[in-house]
């Protein structure tokens, strides 16, 4: 009984629902967490319908949102939301002080070097322990706002509009934003505790009313101020909304019969690993990993309805001319579980930590921007060892992993079975994979990863960096003779919106992997 226990029940925010957290038999923080984005879910309504652009003035919908965020800041992390405000209020003197040549500097510099100082914190001064009140995950989101809404006002003031890509000319910030627009886009009560990461002219298109008309246009040519979009009626988020909150309820039922029936720390029991077979290790494994991502399915998704329930992020009409609103959805839950590549897993989880990845660091870098990328990644997330292992272990296994659908793949395409069966054994393999890569990154101490990994004979590691050798051997005679067939398609990777490369890590707090 004693210490662990305590600990649930402690926090540095509200204890008005320690009575509720005693009962459940849930953190404190976790309770404090979930009321506040059930709060957010009712007040987002409120301000969709009461205050609306069409009579709320851009101001008032700028307070209101965040007063409200700061208010959730307070109860969740009391003295702790400290920090986030710290950062928020100091970024934005560089906003206005800078120079605009090196503003994107030195917001990244300060919001990441504040982010790492937090993070370091935590690991020598509470020793790999879960803190009764983790401030991280919003500290995280803002230290991405506040990089991205940077580097898009660099982009629109400092540089011409021949050097943009398209993306970045779309996004481009022409004017500093006046204090409560900067504080609305960092703190509003939608996004402060588990984001997802928005840009920021999107936000401003939303509070001042002209987010929908604007994505309605982008989806049609033929749009004019008389007859076109501008006089069609909004479309209703209420659907999205309510078939979003359906699968929060099927990850929240999973989660308190499923997922804490199978704790990941017993993968390292040492009763278990010396007493039960290998098979039995891997199965528990696989399953325990399985059963930990719900609750992140129900964070993201519920905090994706609460934007939608606002009337923020729709994206616009769908193939079969239906509402769209998944503008800044962070999670597609089907295609990672039916994965049958780690892209196709790393293109699905988290998604818009993937964007602002590709956004303020890949397509801005002019050499080594996988490495610089990846170190970014690593420490936007954070200190502690098990992530290390993650990352450095995802390397021999993304290698695998192409090679053999280099050498395999165009073979198993002749027949309907001879594809299935492909497509069952590159799942199996996908996801064991994930599990074996991604669980120090839950462990996180580097004793705990070394008794995982050697309870598993480093199996994965092993076969990984056998599979590069043999199949490297394999193509390496052909490909001076292949030069020509392979530049196009080489060409065609390096085009892409985000090479497969450049996502090494993905997460706000937790599972992530390279691909």
């Amino acid at each position: 009984m004693g210490e662990g226990e305590d600990t649930r029940f402690k926090t540095t925010g509200s204890k008005w629902l320690l009575p509720v957290s005693e009962l459940l038999g849930f953190h404190l923080d976790q309770v404090n967490f979930l009321a506040c984005q059930l709060f957010a879910l009712a007040a987002a309504f409120w301000f969709r319908l009461y205050l609306n652009p069409s009579h709320a003035n851009p101001l008032v919908r700028h307070a209101v949102a965040t007063l409200l965020g700061i208010v959730f800041l307070i109860f969740c992390f009391g003295w702790y939301s400290a920090h986030i405000l710290t950062v928020v209020v100091g970024s934005y003197l560089i906003i206005i002080n800078a120079d605009m040549n090196n503003v994107h500097r030195y917001s990244m510099v300060t919001a990441m070097g504040y982010l790492t100082v937090c993070q370091v914190s935590r690991v020598f001064i509470y020793n790999y322990g879960v803190l009764s009140t983790d401030f991280s995950g919003p500290l995280m989101i803002v230290t991405q706002k506040i990089t991205t809404l940077a580097f898009q006002l660099h982009d629109g003031m400092c540089k011409k509009s021949e050097q943009l890509s398209p993306g970045q000319k779309t996004l481009a910030i022409n004017v500093r934003p006046s204090l409560i627009q900067y504080l609305s886009y960092n703190l509003n009560f939608l996004s402060i505790l588990v984001g997802p990461c928005s840009n920021y002219k999107e936000y401003i298109d939303f509070i001042e009313g002209r987010h929908i008309s604007r994505r309605l246009r982008q989806n049609s040519g033929t749009c004019n101020g008389h007859n076109g979009y501008d006089k069609t009626p909004e479309p209703s988020p209420n659907n999205a909304v309510c078939r979003k909150l359906l699968v929060c309820s099927g990850c929240m039922l999973f989660f308190l019969t499923v997922t804490r029936a199978l704790p990941i720390t017993y993968n390292v029991d040492p009763q278990f690993v010396n007493n039960a077979p290998f098979l039995t290790r891997l199965t528990y494994a696989f399953f325990s990993i399985q059963a930990a991502r719900p609750k992140f399915y129900f964070a993201w998704t519920l905090s994706d309805a609460v934007h939608n329930a606002a009337g923020y992020g729709f994206l616009g009409m769908d193939a079969n001319g239906k509402p769209s609103w998944d503008l800044i959805c962070n999670i597609n839950i089907l295609r990672i579980e039916t994965a049958t590549s780690f892209k196709t897993f790393i293109d699905n989880w988290n998604i818009q930590t993937g964007i602002w990845l590709k956004t303020v660091c890949y397509d801005r870098a002019p050499r080594h921007r996988l490495a610089l990328t990846f170190i970014l990644s690593a420490l936007w997330h954070g200190v502690y060892p098990g992530y290390y292992f993650t990352f450095i272990t995802a390397i021999p296994i993304t290698m695998a992993a192409r090679a053999v659908r280099k050498s395999v793949r165009q073979h198993m395409l002749s027949s309907r079975g001879l594809k299935l069966g492909y497509d069952l054994f590159t799942w199996a393999a996908t996801q064991l994979a994930i599990c074996y890569t991604v669980m120090p990154f839950l462990l996180l101490a580097v004793e705990s990863t070394l008794v995982y990994y050697r309870s598993m004979y480093f199996h994965v590691h092993i076969i990984s960096i056998l599979a590069v050798i043999a199949l490297h051997q394999k193509h390496k005679p052909s490909e001076l003779s292949a030069t020509n067939k392979t530049c196009s398609s080489s060409s065609s990777s390096s085009s892409s919106p985000c090479p497969a490369q450049c996502q090494p890590i993905r997460s706000n707090n937790n599972n992530n992997k390279v691909d």
